[in-house]
């Protein structure tokens, strides 16, 4: 892989292919955002919001792609000013640091905030003449949020598209994906469930031999890395500056993140250079690859494993968490199970209305809430110490992993009793281990391990593996922003869309 492949520049590659995908927008009425719109940096086009009334969010229509920001109000129809995020107190979580949790379920079309990357993705290749629609197809690997997305965004600009995901993932995931592609064959099954990672860069190698096919690999795809700086950074910045207007000595002590593909995980790159934010990633126990350079198979869908992604910013990151897959499922079934929802109505120190909110948090958000407990534990943070996560999906992609779950966790029936245990085990009485403060040597000790799918597997030129070590290379990815938009801006007025 060549240094042209390894990031796309901001520049102009093959203005015949740029041609035909301005036709396409132009025929399909299709205008692009600015990044620095989604991220809430710059205004929308005029009448943008009159347009959105009438689109359902949940349709392939280019004014859609408008929504594709954290800024939805929970009908994900209206905008808001501030991100939509849960506070959770001390009485839920055991720890005195308040933990903010942004949304992600108010995204459009997948209800997943992965949708962003998938419009990076593909927006950075039609601007710069590296994607015709007339003639490409859109692969998009992932275990699963990620490739609904790029189906999402494809759908719109109307170019065929291939999902591929493991075949262990939710069976929510593959009921979307069978109602929007155009054709049961557009959705590639690979081995295993979460951590089998590779197998889908295996087959993506098999399908990149037909030229036609373009990968969108978000594991690699510097342009996910770039719009979460940009995007998923500027709302955990407004969402942090929102709680600290009540809370006037608050301080943005750490994001933490499961890493997936290591693109949320740059929203954390921008809060340390505005707050000096630690940075912590978050990976199963079960398959502890940052931790202790292990392997395995867990379930915390959204959280591939067993190989460190080319657009992790490693040398940036201050901990490591380790959180095992039995802890989300079981906090699923608390949340939202019947009897998980009577034992926690019973606590007259929980707010009703926080409970219900946690129907918009999936199996990976509940993860990354364990582990942001786990941080404040180790930490010792106090009330002013404000810890920021995300939640990616919501509960209603995993309503069959509840029910295996419970069969596999409470065999004769999860009642009231076991609500109660879980809530004890899994939240007020989770320990402060496997979490691993990194100094130098042990950012290069997990560093080093991408060489192995990155150098040896996939051809990334060792040069520019390396390059990947210095912090400029990471400020010069996420300066891009403007050059980008710069690129939108001409593409939508040459296509007589401004």
């Amino acid at each position: 892989m060549s240094a042209g492949e390894m990031i796309l520049a901001p520049e102009i590659f093959d203005r015949r292919v740029r041609q035909s995908a301005m036709e396409r927008a132009r025929k399909r009425g299709i205008r692009l955002p600015t990044f620095t719109q989604l991220a809430g940096d710059a205004p929308m086009p005029a009448g943008t919001e009159a347009r959105l009334r009438s689109v359902d969010p949940d349709a392939p229509e280019a004014p859609n792609l408008f929504r594709v920001h954290w800024f939805n109000a929970a009908d994900r129809r209206e905008r808001v000013e501030v991100p939509a995020h849960l506070v959770l107190p001390k009485a839920l979580t055991g720890v005195d640091a308040p933990i903010l949790v942004l949304l992600g379920s108010y995204f459009p079309m997948i209800g997943a905030h992965k949708v962003l990357p998938a419009y990076a993705g593909l927006v950075t290749r039609l601007v710069s003449g590296s994607f015709d629609p007339e003639r490409h197809r859109a692969i998009w690997p992932s275990t699963g949020n990620y490739c609904r997305g790029g189906v999402a965004i494809s759908r719109i600009l109307g170019c065929d598209s291939v999902a591929v995901l493991p075949e262990g993932m939710s069976r929510e995931r593959y009921d979307w994906l069978e109602r929007w592609v155009s054709h049961p064959s557009h959705i590639v099954r690979t081995y295993g469930t979460e951590s089998n990672v590779k197998e889908i860069y295996d087959k993506c190698n098999e399908l990149a031999a037909n030229e036609e096919n373009v990968i969108l690999n978000q594991f690699s795809a510097f342009s996910n890395y770039m719009a979460h700086f940009a995007c998923t950074g500027s709302a955990c910045e407004r969402v942090f500056e929102s709680y600290r207007r009540s809370n006037h000595s608050a301080r943005a002590v750490a994001f933490v993140s499961a890493t997936g593909s290591a693109g949320t995980i740059a929203a954390g790159d921008r809060l340390k250079s505005i707050y000096g934010t630690k940075i912590a990633a978050v990976e199963a126990l079960e398959c502890p690859t940052m931790l202790e350079n292990g392997y395995g198979e867990h379930n915390i869908q959204g959280i591939g494993d067993k190989h460190i992604p080319l657009i992790h910013n490693v040398m940036n990151m201050d901990a490591v968490i380790a959180v095992s897959d039995s802890f989300p499922d079981r906090l699923n079934l608390l949340f939202n199970s019947a009897a998980g929802k009577d034992y926690l109505a019973s606590r007259s120190d929980l707010d009703p209305d926080l409970l219900a909110a946690f129907s918009e948090i999936g199996i990976s958000g509940l993860a990354n809430i364990v582990a942001s407990i786990k941080l404040a534990r180790r930490m010792n943070y106090g009330p002013d110490d404000v810890i920021v996560t995300v939640a990616t999906d919501s509960a209603r992609l995993y309503g069959t992993e509840m029910e295996a779950a419970a069969a596999k966790f409470f065999p004769e029936r999860f009642g009231v009793a076991d609500a109660e245990r879980v809530f004890a085990s899994c939240l007020a009485g989770i320990s402060d281990d496997h979490v691993l403060e990194l100094d130098q040597r042990e950012r290069r000790r997990i560093f080093n391990l991408g060489y192995y799918t990155w150098v040896e597997q996939q051809g990334v030129a060792i040069e520019d593996f390396d390059r990947r070590s210095n912090q400029s290379f990471w400020r010069e990815v996420a300066a891009s922003v403007p050059v980008w938009d710069e690129l939108i801006t001409d593409f939508n007025a040459e296509a007589g869309l401004n």
